[in-house]
């Protein structure tokens, strides 16, 4: 590395002769991948007009997809996948296999399971809570909603439904853990799964909860739970998310603004059902689509406190890899190139859509844009998949599922477990319902809200590092474009280590009341990822720790 005289001069001659493999591991910094692109597309040989319009191809080893391949005459260019600077020792196998094999493609989607109910199975009555609470008869409801299960153990919790429209019939299903320690002054936290349409139990059972379901379909113990040190509130929502449900059509939200208030109804209920813990520290948090419903629902509850006699103290919300502003996040194309995940065509290709979604925004043309957004990323014939193979778009180094949803998904709809949490016979819904109703909702910006809170509430965002559905660089666009008080020192703030124990879990940047984190080694969902840091991330921003 010490010579810096280029030696691309007799690379353009031997290829005119041999056969030239250029291979980089995708992970490397020293010598990353846009590194050898760049040089790579400045070389003068016979090639280079077909190199530039050449495909790139999928590489795999037996079913293991490997890396990306484009080969022109005499050239080879391969990306080996999640391999630093000493391919061969990161990657063995696929080192071994690289200068022989031939490449492949594959298309698969995973799916959250449906298990009904079989005939003659009976799991009780729902239990809806609201008529109890209206009453005053709190201590019945209580003891009604209290959850009972031998996969439990001494784990105490509460569900049910909270009714948020009667006209419609709309019910939101909530799972409540108290803390297991000090539940009378523990913060209490909601937890809202994105999606939309995403049940939030996936975030009690694979995220943060204190139950693992296993391949057994029985529970055990997560040790870095987030209901150790606060009162943690999973809520299904919107109503057609998971348990929860609407007997019209009508009750159906299409907007955030809706959200918010459904929500802030369910926790006004939950905070009479449960007034012992009215006066604890209050904290919204969730991830993905989240981020339009954390902002929602703390908006809701800042304007109920101005008049209401059951007042919520809202003190903070959390949102991780969070879709806030979609205009300023549909920034795909730069990010994926330098993962190495696509090359320059494919990031020339991807800039085209992004161009349109954008235009589509500007004009109000939310459900077209959101067309494009399929196109680019989520559906399972996106242009990410077709480029890349990934049937994964939350974690760079995975391309498939691992988190063994089904699993949760099964246990959950099992006859006994639906009585011991008072969901009756209602439906497990998919986000089909919930997406198609919000359709003109989705690809609007609800950052004006999240300008405002930050002017008076603490506020964590917060990603992981291997994300690529709301990738670090596409949070940081739009915080970096936020209109609040704090605009200019957080442009000027130093970045500083955070760490956990002697472990270096990320980088934080604070200013005033916004806490912008990035979390080392964690996908989309980072509470699954390093469950440890994820903990100490929460618990430092509920708790009013230094990071």
């Amino acid at each position: 590395m010490g010579n810096v005289i280029s030696y691309s001069g007799y690379l353009e001659d031997l290829m005119e002769h041999y056969k030239v493999l250029l291979y980089s591991g995708q992970l490397d910094i020293i010598l990353a991948y846009p590194l050898t692109e760049n040089y790579i597309q400045k070389m003068k040989w016979s090639g280079v007009d077909k190199y530039a319009k050449a495909p790139r191809k999928l590489w795999k080893v037996g079913n293991e997809l490997a890396g990306y391949v484009k080969s022109v005459d005499n050239l080879t260019e391969v990306l080996v996948r999640n391999a630093g600077h000493f391919v061969p020792y990161d990657q063995p196998k696929w080192a071994l296999d690289l200068i022989t094999r031939t490449y492949a493609y594959i298309t698969v989607y995973p799916r959250l399971k449906q298990y009904p109910l079989a005939d003659g199975e009976d799991p009780g009555i729902p239990l809806f809570l609201t008529p109890l609470i209206e009453n005053g008869e709190i201590q019945e409801a209580r003891t009604k909603a209290l959850v009972q299960h031998k996969d439990m153990g001494n784990v105490t919790s509460y569900s049910g439904y909270f009714t948020v429209n009667e006209t419609y019939n709309s019910n939101l299903f909530f799972w409540f853990f108290p803390a297991m320690h000090n539940p009378e002054t523990a913060p209490v936290v909601v937890w809202l799964q994105g999606g939309p349409g995403a049940t939030s139990l996936i975030g009690l059972f694979l995220e943060n909860g204190p139950f693992i379901v296993t391949a057994n379909k029985t529970l055990k113990m997560r040790k870095y739970s987030w209901n150790s040190e606060h009162n943690v509130i999973y809520i299904d929502n919107p109503v057609g998310t998971g348990y929860s449900f609407t007997h019209d059509k009508k009750g159906y939200v299409t907007s955030a603004t809706q959200v918010g208030r459904s929500l802030n109804s369910a926790l006004v209920q939950f905070f009479l059902l449960f007034p012992e813990l009215q006066n604890n520290d209050f904290f919204v948090t969730g991830e993905s689509y989240a981020g339009k419903y954390v902002p929602a629902v703390s908006h809701a509850i800042k304007n109920h406190n101005i008049k209401a006699k059951t007042k919520i103290n809202l003190k903070g919300l959390a949102i991780g890899n969070g879709w806030v502003d979609p205009e300023n996040q549909i920034r795909y194309s730069d990010y994926l190139y330098q993962i190495g995940l696509i090359d320059q065509n494919g990031k020339i290709e991807y800039q085209k859509y992004e161009r349109k979604c954008r235009e589509f925004i500007k004009q109000k043309k939310f459900a077209e844009a959101n067309e494009i957004l399929s196109i680019l990323i989520p559906d399972s014939n996106s242009l990410f998949h077709n480029l890349t193979g990934f049937e994964y778009y939350y974690n760079y180094l995975k391309v498939k599922d691992d988190t063994n949803s089904n699993w949760m998904s099964e246990w959950i709809q099992r006859v006994d477990v639906r009585s011991a949490i008072h969901v009756g016979n209602n439906s497990f819904h998919k986000t089909d319902i919930v997406r198609e109703y919000l359709i003109n909702d989705i690809m609007q910006s609800i950052i004006r809200h999240l300008e405002d809170l930050v002017e008076h509430y603490k506020v964590l965002l917060y990603n992981g590092q291997l994300d690529i559905l709301v990738a670090y660089p596409l949070t940081e666009n739009y915080i970096q474009k936020m209109k609040w008080s704090g605009a200019y020192k957080y442009a000027k703030a130093p970045r500083k280590l955070w760490k956990v124990e002697n472990e270096l879990a990320g980088y934080v940047k604070t200013v005033d009341n916004l806490t912008e984190v990035l979390v080392r080694n964690a996908g989309h969902f980072v509470p699954y990822d390093p469950p440890k840091w994820a903990l100490d991330l929460i618990t430092r921003f509920t708790h009013n720790k230094n990071f």
